[in-house]
């Protein structure tokens, strides 16, 4: 069901380079457990058409009833695409799922998919139709517009993958504690260096648990005030290893585009 594709050549200061990966296709959330089923109601399974069928390449969030939001390298690809919520387990019907094609895909302007490094890896889908809202299908909180995490925030991960690197692949939602780094210390040369910019935020990077490919487009969850909200768009880790140390996963760094959310919504 899930294909092994893993995208490799990424651009690190305008070069290409082998030293950041997508995290898209086999999905895995390196060191995750099985999520309750729809305890992160606003996660979503984007799917790409695979044959007659269709297979999942990415996650991402409701944040409108017609709206999803995920990273631009999960649709660079030609489609169609659909998206499923209420999802839990990939490989059977739950009965809480609901289907919506993605009728139209708004990237940000200014994302190069030859220029990773850059940042801007954002995009809205909209869908065809409204997804109904219930106790498992619900919509993401988004974290006011410039907020910074503290570092080591308590955030969680969630994704359809691996629970171990090179290990089978689940079809139930994982979740893993990922604290987030500040950008103080992702961006010192021991970490990330410069790949990382401002408008990103890094999380994990203890060699043990990380975002991996699949968990593209998905969110990092933090809580604030008793809710938890979408501080991150799971963009990239290194070629490395999805959990080499001091590589945290990078996201992009939602509350550095409320406006262009606003505006593309």
């Amino acid at each position: 069901m899930l294909r092994l594709l893993v995208l490799a050549v990424l651009v690190l200061g305008g070069h290409c380079s082998g030293n950041l990966r997508f995290l898209e296709d086999n999905s895995r959330v390196v060191g995750g457990t099985n999520a309750s089923p729809n305890s992160w109601p606003w996660q979503i399974s984007l799917q790409i058409q695979s044959g007659s069928g269709y297979s999942h390449t990415c996650g991402g969030s409701l944040i409108r009833p017609d709206r999803v939001l995920t990273a631009a390298h999960c649709v660079d690809r030609a489609g169609p695409f659909r998206v499923i919520l209420g999802e839990h387990n990939l490989s059977v019907n739950d009965g809480s799922e609901q289907i919506i094609a993605v009728s139209k895909i708004v990237k940000h302007v200014n994302w190069n998919p030859s220029s990773v490094a850059a940042g801007f890896d954002i995009a809205v889908l909209h869908l065809a139709s409204s997804a109904s809202l219930n106790s498992k299908v619900q919509l993401a909180a988004l974290p006011s517009n410039g907020v910074i995490l503290a570092h080591n925030s308590p955030c969680i991960i969630t994704g359809w993958g691996r629970t171990v690197t090179n290990g089978p692949l689940p079809a139930i939602l994982q979740q893993a504690p990922l604290p987030s780094v500040a950008h103080a210390t992702c961006s010192t040369s021991s970490y990330w260096g410069s790949t990382v910019k401002t408008s990103m935020v890094c999380a994990g990077g203890d060699g043990v648990t990380a975002g991996c490919n699949g968990d593209s487009g998905g969110p990092l969850n933090c809580p604030n005030n008793g809710i938890y909200e979408v501080h991150g768009i799971a963009s990239f880790v290194s070629s490395l290893g999805c959990n080499a140390y001091l590589k945290p996963t990078v996201f992009t760094r939602v509350s550095a585009y409320i406006d262009w959310i606003n505006n593309n919504i």
